[in-house]
């Protein structure tokens, strides 16, 4: 039997860009040839691809880290380095993908193939050809390739079904699926039978089908993580109906009434957006014993406590296979009028263009270390540095004057920076010359 694994966290990098390169041009009687060096290649993107093959995270249960190809050096005689091919990551389609750090919506996959740039890659450096100009004509001077995207993120599976089967524990849910549909789940007489959503295609006419899922059994505090039902509330999410399935006959000593209460409880409690779904009541196990007369007392209480629109109740027999066509019919019926229902339509939503002051956004951050040295960081200054060739020193004075563009200097003497002081950015130390 395979393992069902709906949520797993990945850790993606892009590829570096490729350096540019630092070259002239040496070529028989052509004097003074000028720069030649050329610009790096753009390092891979890491992309995401649905695979409709695919059921399961299982893939990502060891298989954590992806990694793509860094872009090629530049050349010498003004050629570019490659591109380095883009990584593919294969999903399955009902893949929700979330940045962890910020907790943002970077894309909901649903259809086959779609695909999504989940890290991008590094921009290649620039090469001495570049930097030329009519006061620098042959500079030595040319950019490492910019560092690629590297993020953790999460997957989470949110299975695509038209229609979910709830309830709780043993009500008949498995068997149910099982004789709509040429699905074959679990059916056994205990609870948690399911421990894993199932999909079935059930075909109530030439003309009208839909996809079904038989969700593990919800028992009460399910929202709040008790039993196995927190794990799959979240597939419910993508259905467009509900079949709510009770037990009528009352086995267990429980109550109908009272399970549906259970159920709808939980359901609100998880995503209150889960009420707006259409929902049928499936009264099941109409062949036991007491069934009628709980049925009877269910509509009771359902008519005299309900103050919303009445939900319609199809008494069935999954074990008898009785009642099932009318339910199909009615099932199929409230699907042609239901729309889907956007998950992350607002967080998915493009930023909004404001045009108003906004204060300047600071490109670093200086702190003070037990040493008496100073720690530059920060996002840009971090990738300023790890874009700038040492070996060269027209570049390292760029370096300082970008940094200074940048306000470090002004920042450093602020804070109490002297003449000699060491400033570090990762690794690299300098002095702070006042």
């Amino acid at each position: 039997m395979s393992t069902f694994i709906d949520s797993a966290k990945i850790i993606v990098k892009a590829g570096k860009g490729g350096d540019g390169m630092v070259a002239f041009r040496r070529v028989k009687y052509v004097p003074n040839g000028g720069p030649s060096g050329g610009d790096g290649g753009r390092g891979g993107d890491v992309i995401l691809v649905v695979d409709e093959g695919l059921r399961t995270l299982l893939d990502f249960r060891y298989n954590r880290q992806f990694k793509a190809a860094a872009g090629e050096n530049g050349k010498s005689k003004s050629m570019y380095g490659h591109a380095a091919k883009d990584s593919y990551i294969k999903v399955p389609p009902g893949t929700v993908v979330r940045e962890l750090d910020t907790g943002k919506i970077l894309g909901d996959l649903t259809e086959n193939k779609q695909t999504l740039i989940v890290a991008k890659g590094g921009r290649g450096g620039s090469g001495n050809l570049r930097f030329a100009s009519a006061k620098n004509p042959a500079p030595e001077l040319a950019e490492n390739g910019e560092p690629g995207q590297e993020k953790t993120i999460e997957l989470e599976l949110k299975i695509l079904a038209d229609v979910g089967l709830v309830g709780l524990p043993s009500v008949g849910k498995s068997t149910l699926l099982s004789v709509i549909s040429a699905a074959r789940p679990k059916v056994g007489a205990y609870h948690f039978t399911t421990i894993t959503p199932n999909l079935g295609m059930v075909h109530v006419n030439d003309s009208q089908s839909f996809v079904a899922a038989d969700m593990p059994g919800l028992i009460e505090g399910a929202s709040a993580g008790a039993g196995l039902g927190i794990q799959f509330l979240r597939h419910i999410e993508r259905t467009r109906v509900l079949l709510h399935v009770i037990d009528m006959s009352g086995s267990e000593d429980r109550n109908p009434y009272e399970d549906y209460l259970t159920i709808m409880f939980e359901l609100k409690q998880y995503d209150l957006r889960l009420l707006e779904r259409p929902q049928i009541i499936v009264a099941n196990k109409m062949d036991m014993p007491n069934a009628e007369e709980n049925l009877k007392d269910f509509k009771k209480k359902l008519l005299i406590n309900k103050s919303t629109e009445e939900i319609p109740i199809f008494p069935i027999s999954s074990l008898a296979k009785q009642g099932l066509t009318s339910l199909l019919n009615k099932t199929a019926e409230l699907l042609e009028v239901t729309p889907e229902f956007p998950l992350y339509k607002e967080e998915l939503k493009d930023d909004t263009v404001y045009y108003g002051f906004q204060t300047e956004k600071k490109h670093f951050e200086i702190r003070r270390l037990p040493d008496t040295s100073w720690e530059l960081y920060g996002a840009e200054v971090e990738k300023l540095f790890a874009m700038t060739n040492f070996n060269h020193n027209e570049t390292i004075k760029r370096f300082a004057r970008q940094l200074k563009g940048m306000g470090v200097e002004k920042e450093l003497r602020a804070r109490g920076a002297k003449n000699g002081d060491i400033v570090r950015i990762g690794t690299f130390e300098f002095e702070f010359m006042d």
